[in-house]
């Protein structure tokens, strides 16, 4: 079947399910294959459910006998083939973004400063992959002005393929650092995989937006048409920043208006200012007038384990930054800790995961970072355990870490709790 009799099918509705639990009265199910499942399993129950249509890709026999369900070669291809259909229909602008750290928080900030002006559609979530993004782009409806899409990867090529669905006009990479090492074989191919997304918009005359604080995220842009933004007098955007009481707060100015705004976060970090500059560099060339950005982006506030301030009735402040880490991502967050004025600061690490043949060295670094540092710290994992602890307390599981603080609870402290989303360690938030 053509893959216009598709879209056509998904147009009578406008509701694409992939997931049998969440079957909607009218949607397009189409069957997915992961390593634990099989959406082939549920294509009838869907029907029942009240799907309108379901798409196959085996030839079951129990199929025949049912004209709602359509045999496609590839359910996933079927779903990106839509969405890509879909997106050529779209008349609104799209901003893609991607970065080794920060996209969810730079996308939620971005977020909430266009909407004060336009009918925006964000990525929910992280649904940031080859199944995430289509999805996203057909959640897009008639009434949305603009869109932001968020492109995570893990290999080379991924970010490529992601820009071929969503089509991005304008982005921006928050940052490039050092995520799934692994997977991208090494920095230089973390480099390479990120800069995906610029040259795609290069290729299309998309405008980039700049983080002139990363100079491989400068260096990505080449010589292109771009808007910049950072701590640079060269930026077209330029900021710096303070915190207060945990909170970042950021100032910021133009190159062609020396006059400063600010914006009092509900964030934690040195590590979001670029984040924040992202969202007014992006909001402010879309019009969005500065009051709006300001109060947009003050109004956000952090979520789902992801830059969050926290106190407790043990006297306790609660940096809660566990979502997931890799190096670049841990070393900043250490570096913050230690920049608090807080008496006492501790770091409660995980494991870093998808690091390759690099793993060990860098979760060495991490516990030197901390002995420089002067900060108490109780690792996790089997990758710190690896490593020269002396002088901190060392976990195999994020539980036994667990039950060593229900013994020796932490009590008046500034506390950091980052590891990889794997280790789970928002396990110990309400023992802190």
């Amino acid at each position: 079947m053509q893959y216009s009799t598709l879209y056509r099918l998904f147009s009578e509705t406008r509701k694409i399910c992939t997931d049998s639990r969440k079957v909607e009265e009218g949607c397009l199910f189409i069957a997915l294959k992961g390593p634990s499942f099989n959406g082939n399993d549920f294509v009838l129950s869907s029907l029942q459910e009240g799907a309108s249509y379901a798409l196959a890709d085996e030839p079951r026999p129990e199929f025949k006998d049912e004209p709602r369900v359509i045999q496609v070669e590839n359910g996933l291809v079927a779903l990106q083939s839509i969405a890509q259909e879909h997106r050529h229909k779209l008349r609104i602008p799209i901003i893609g973004l991607t970065g080794s750290n920060g996209k969810t928080t730079s996308k939620e900030l971005l977020n909430s400063a266009l909407s004060r002006t336009y009918s925006t559609y964000a990525t929910k979530g992280n649904l940031n992959n080859h199944i995430g993004v289509p999805l996203s782009i057909l959640e897009i409806g008639t009434d949305h002005e603009i869109a932001i899409i968020e492109m995570g990867a893990n290999h080379q090529k991924e970010i490529q393929f992601l820009c071929t669905i969503a089509h991005p006009d304008a982005g921006f990479i928050t940052n490039i650092g050092l995520a799934h090492l692994e997977g991208f074989g090494g920095e230089e191919g973390v480099y390479i995989g990120k800069k995906e997304l610029f040259d795609h918009l290069i290729s299309q005359d998309g405008k980039l937006f700049v983080n002139a604080d990363d100079t491989k995220v400068a260096n990505a842009a080449q010589d292109a048409v771009c808007v910049t933004y950072g701590k640079s007098d060269a930026c077209h955007f330029q900021g710096e920043f303070e915190i207060q009481d945990n909170r970042l707060i950021v100032h910021w100015w133009r190159d062609i208006d020396p006059y400063k705004r600010t914006i009092k976060t509900q964030l934690t970090g040195s590590y979001n200012f670029s984040n924040v500059m992202a969202a007014v560099a992006v909001a402010r060339y879309y019009g969005v007038p500065d009051v709006d950005i300001r109060r947009g982006i003050e109004a956000y506030r952090p979520d789902n384990n992801r830059s969050q301030i926290e106190h407790t009735n043990r006297g306790n402040t609660l940096i809660v930054d566990c979502y997931n880490a890799n190096p670049s991502s841990m070393q900043a967050a250490i570096e913050n800790l230690s920049l608090e004025s807080s008496e006492r600061k501790v770091a409660l690490v995980g494991d870093m995961l998808e690091l390759g043949a690099v793993g060990p060295q860098k979760h060495q670094e991490t516990v030197d970072q901390l002995r420089t540092n002067g900060i108490e710290a109780y690792l996790v994992g089997e990758l710190f355990g690896q490593a020269d602890t002396t002088g901190f307390e060392h976990f195999r599981t994020t539980e036994e870490l667990g039950a060593y603080i229900k013994v020796n609870p932490i009590e008046g402290a500034c506390i950091l709790l980052k590891g990889s989303r794997r280790m789970k360690l928002e396990q110990l938030l309400e023992l802190l």
